[in-house]
């Protein structure tokens, strides 16, 4: 039977904006208050998803959030009508406000933890939604994003849904952001490698102390056990604590991995050496741990172009490649690095370049767009094929983005009343094209 590894690309929202959310992550906070174009980051997005379907890469789209999240601002005392709410918010607790308008769902990565049925006790694709604790507007996404996951991936027979793991920092979970897959082949069994920021339980154990390490340890574990993961399936490894210091805020803006390939900074992790032996002792076959030096590329840089934040895919013709985002190419010191890298007789044999720069200034490359779902032939046929990307789907969702996006946006724009019933609007399309049903709250009023 054939196996195939998906890539599930956040669909970029109608309120996509520059509000510096996001405390630990330098592109979001350098970008703050500049004016977006919610238009041309859907478009960027779109183009990427096209790309890798000519590839011949199966390639999918998942919906984005409602915003503003009016059904929160309610929650949080604000009322009236939906207006109301949105004026008295935005000028009562405009903090608050601009966290419920984010678009911040486009980052898929951050959507759930999935584990494919080669790995799992029962056969089945696990899903479980990241609760994303650490950041009160990521936090308010994962009910929603669940629904979304249970309308693409239906099939009881094949599929299998957790609830998001309980609203507590001991327990954030920033989904497959901190976890990646590491297989002989996609259908074979693999090793599941959990990336952890520090011990929830543990004060005693390192951890940083600028920036917050948003996913734990006992989070990770509590994954891999609804997952039904052995433990000869499973690595634990700790981000080192330096890093998080440094900008490094999950750890796929610091290693991606594909297949029998991990690609990774110097500086990436703690006990490196032992726990890459662990991976390999695991997997029982050969591994191809690519190590960068920071003599060759800087943590700095490293965070600035998004070197590790690109995606790691094998073509149907068994090539591997890297998908960067244009920083890459343009820093001269990471350019000429990935030119050797791939020159040479190593397991990556190319480099594209994508412009997501929409994307990149909120924080956010190639691989934060995606979220990978390994499937046979059989799951992946039991898919919702609406949200599978063809030159129909790619055609009707330009259009569609042409029809309900605005081409600039600034913090204060997010205000206007006008644009929750645009979202609405758009969203409520949406569903229809991608056959989700109603899984948004407005729709269920």
């Amino acid at each position: 039977m054939q196996h195939f590894e998906v890539n599930f690309d956040g669909l970029v929202g109608p309120t996509h904006n520059y509000a510096g959310l996001s405390f630990g992550n330098v592109a979001s906070l350098n970008s703050a208050q500049s004016s977006s174009n919610p238009r041309s980051a859907a478009k960027q997005g779109l183009r990427k998803m096209k790309a890798l379907h000519d590839m011949g890469m199966v390639q999918g789209v998942l919906a984005p959030q409602e915003r503003p999240d009016v059904d929160t601002l309610r929650r949080l005392g604000f009322t009236g009508s939906d207006h109301e709410v949105l004026a008295k918010a935005a000028k009562q607790a405009p903090a608050i406000f601009r966290a419920c308008c984010s678009a911040s769902s486009m980052w898929t990565a951050n959507a759930a933890t999935v584990s494919p049925s080669a790995d799992t006790a029962n056969g089945k694709v696990h899903f479980t939604p990241a609760n994303l604790t650490n950041k009160f507007h990521r936090s308010l996404e994962p009910t929603v994003t669940g629904r979304i996951l249970k309308a693409m991936f239906s099939s009881d027979r094949h599929f299998q849904h957790h609830t998001h793991l309980p609203d507590n920092e001991h327990f954030g979970d920033e989904g497959a952001a901190n976890h990646t897959r590491l297989c002989s082949q996609y259908g074979h069994a693999g090793v599941e490698v959990f990336v952890y920021g520090r011990y929830a339980f543990d004060a005693s154990k390192p951890a940083p102390t600028k920036f917050p390490a948003r996913q734990t340890y006992e989070a990770s574990q509590a994954v891999a056990r609804l997952h039904g993961l052995s433990e000869d399936s499973t690595v634990y490894i700790q981000q080192n604590p330096e890093v998080i210091d440094q900008g490094v805020f999950h750890n796929d803006v610091i290693a991606v991995g594909n297949q029998n390939v991990l690609f990774y900074h110097q500086q990436a992790f703690s006990d490196t050496q032992g726990k890459l032996r662990e991976i390999e002792d695991k997997l029982g076959a050969d591994m191809h741990f690519i190590e960068v030096p920071s003599s060759a590329v800087s943590v700095a840089d490293a965070v600035s172009t998004y070197l590790f934040n690109t995606q790691l895919i094998t073509l149907p013709n068994g090539q591997m490649i890297i998908v960067a985002p244009t920083e890459c190419e343009e820093h001269p010191g990471v350019a000429s690095y990935l030119s050797e890298l791939t020159s040479g007789n190593g397991p990556i044999s190319d480099v594209r370049y994508f412009d997501v720069k929409q994307s990149m200034r909120n924080g956010g490359g190639p691989a934060c767009l995606r979220l990978r779902v390994a499937m046979n032939g059989d799951e992946l046929a039991a898919v919702n094929p609406h949200v599978l990307m063809n030159d129909a789907l790619f055609s009707r969702l330009n259009q569609w983005v042409d029809k309900h996006y605005r081409d600039e946006l600034a913090v204060d724009d997010l205000q206007d009343p006008q644009l929750l019933v645009e979202s609405r609007t758009a969203l409520d399309e949406l569903t229809q094209i991608l056959h989700l049903g109603s899984v948004y709250p407005f729709q269920q009023d």
